[in-house]
């Protein structure tokens, strides 16, 4: 007969092992800088993860006009834009992310995380987290300490966000409408260095 605390210590050398699992499998995706020979794919990635996110039902933006955009944004791009995707072992492109100088709408923000995409398949395996704090890496690159995105307020990246340290941020009327900022984006590497706040 097991004993209840012998089920528990198998309970838990399962969960260390699956999470080591997770943090292993992430290690055989690689996260590089993106540029134009890289529009096809990263335009039929962008098509399936906006899908996945807001048009689960179809619709959405064409692969022909992501194709166009991303074409458009690495001629125009200016030394703070940058594209990073992450990678599998075999070449396919999985999630990308693209940063930007704010406009200054919001005051106290210097980056703008304009997107970040991931497939969903790919979910908690701590690949969001690696794809977010390269980003952030690449605005101190840059000179940059701080970021902010603009979510949606009923997103459940929400709670990603939120465990790497995000504040939310509220209109003049005290309403939250899915934008999140990181006034320290140093802290914020060096916070997420130790293991995953979220296997994202």
């Amino acid at each position: 007969m097991v004993s209840v605390w012998e089920k528990a210590g198998r309970a838990v050398d399962l969960g260390l092992f699956y999470i080591l699992v997770m943090q292993t499998q992430s290690l055989t995706y690689t996260i590089r800088d993106l540029g134009a020979a890289d529009v096809p794919a990263l335009a039929a990635l962008h098509v399936a993860t906006f899908a996945e996110t807001h048009a689960p039902r179809g619709g959405g933006p064409t692969v022909a006009l992501r194709e166009e955009q991303w074409t458009h944004t690495f001629r125009e791009a200016d030394r703070n834009t940058f594209v990073i995707g992450i990678e599998a072992a075999d070449g396919r492109l999985v999630g990308f992310a693209k940063g930007c100088a704010h406009d200054g709408g919001v005051p106290g923000y210097a980056g703008e995380l304009n997107k970040i995409y991931l497939l969903r398949e790919l979910h908690r395996r701590g690949l969001g987290q690696r794809l977010l704090l390269a980003a952030a890496e690449r605005f101190l690159q840059r000179g940059i300490r701080s970021m902010l995105l603009f979510g949606d307020a009923s997103s459940a990246a929400n709670a990603f966000y939120e465990a790497l340290g995000a504040e939310r941020l509220h209109s003049p009327a005290g309403e939250f409408h899915g934008g999140y900022g990181w006034t320290d984006l140093m802290a914020l590497v060096a916070r997420s260095s130790a293991p995953a706040a979220n296997n994202a």
